[in-house]
């Protein structure tokens, strides 16, 4: 008698804690959706995608504005955008698989990976220093050819590097942080030189099919985008929204850095494959979500308190909260958050056709509303 009233109990109290939930979750939809609606509120102008998992089941998905002011598309889940510096994450897995294989070590140095450079100091800078933004190198990418800057890729952007001397270092490799995008673009030429495939081909082979990334694909100049957004910025003096992406903002064709192309929906599907093991090991996971050095106030990029940068990812870790680990995204008019709460398994993602939105003012919002309903 006195089990059967126990689980009587015990199923009195889940449906009681069912109920709650359903209007918790009710509750985060209703906060969520007010703060998107205020930021995007003319459906007729550029909008955004937004998606809320956890436990790899969605509980948050809305849309808002437009993908493409020229055709009038709307944002839709399967909408893809260009996630700029969030791109950045699969390379760095690519180059973890690579290390996995014992084909590459992190402590593989530069001098190794190219040979043709010869000069003494990169001995001295590692994979784990490309990954990590610690190299110490320059981002000395010539900015006076508008040609080049518009068009030029991973390849001919880090070409400087062969001309580079001890006294150009900015920091010995190891002891600062400092973002760079040359760094993640010398990943195209590292991929191929350890895989034998082709970096496009190495990707969609070991990263986006396992994933099940369908749809996910890297720009490519005089190829017809489909599905996909475009990036805009305001114009005060056109009084309006202009398109500002490939052929307006620089340095837009390179891959392994920032070109990416993919959705909300899509990208939910590499979070579950980090997750799963399916395309890293839990301890190589361990270590991309492993801060390797804090940021500081004067950080050129990504500065945000108690922040520190893994391979591929940012780390925050507040007191108090659980870790969040995420990246930023910004070209053009396109501005991306991708993060996750791994200890949780809560995603969350934010992708935006414009740029004049203060991004991190709204995640911090969202993610308080996130963690006063998912304990």
């Amino acid at each position: 008698m006195k089990s059967w009233l126990m689980a009587v109990a015990m199923v009195m109290v889940a449906l009681q804690a069912s109920a709650i939930d359903k209007k918790e979750m009710q509750r985060l939809e209703q906060q969520v959706n007010e703060i998107f609606e205020q930021v995007y509120s003319d459906p007729s102008q550029p909008g955004a995608a937004v998606l809320i998992q956890h436990g790899g089941k969605t509980i948050f998905e809305h849309c808002y504005g437009k993908a493409d002011l020229e055709t009038g598309a709307d944002v839709t889940p399967t909408t893809n955008f260009c996630i700029a510096s969030v791109s950045k994450q699969f390379s760095a897995v690519a180059l973890l698989q690579l290390v996995e294989q014992g084909k590459l070590s992190l402590s593989t140095p530069m001098s190794q990976m190219f040979p043709e450079w010869t000069q003494p100091f990169y001995k001295r800078i590692t994979l784990h220093h490309l990954l990590s933004h610690t190299s110490g190198l320059p981002d000395a990418r010539t900015r006076s050819d508008r040609h080049f800057v518009l068009t030029a890729t991973d390849v001919a952007s880090v070409g400087f590097m062969a001309h580079l001397q001890e006294q150009d270092l900015e920091f010995e490799p190891g002891t600062q942080y400092k973002y760079q995008n040359p760094t993640f673009q010398l990943a195209y030429q590292i991929v191929p030189r350890y895989s034998g495939e082709d970096f496009e081909t190495y990707m969609r082979r070991h990263i986006f099919n396992k994933a099940g990334m369908k749809h996910t694909q890297y720009f490519e100049d005089g190829r017809e985008m489909q599905g996909s957004a475009h990036g805009y910025r305001w114009d005060d003096a056109q009084g309006q929204y202009v398109e500002y992406d490939y052929g307006e903002e620089t340095f837009f064709a390179t891959k392994a850095d920032g070109g990416l192309y993919t959705s909300v929906r899509d990208f939910a599907k590499w979070e579950r494959a980090l997750r799963d093991g399916k395309v890293l090991r839990p301890v190589s996971r361990a270590m991309a979500y492993q801060p390797h050095v804090w940021l500081q106030p004067d950080a050129n990029y990504g500065y945000q308190p108690n922040v520190g940068y893994g391979y591929g990812f940012f780390i925050q870790q507040t007191p108090g909260r659980p870790k969040i680990v995420y990246h930023t995204g910004d070209n053009g008019g396109f501005t991306i958050y991708a993060g996750k709460v791994p200890e949780r398994d809560i995603t969350f993602m934010f992708f935006s056709t414009r740029n004049d939105i203060d991004r991190m003012g709204i995640v911090n919002r969202v993610w308080e509303i996130i963690f006063s309903v998912v304990k």
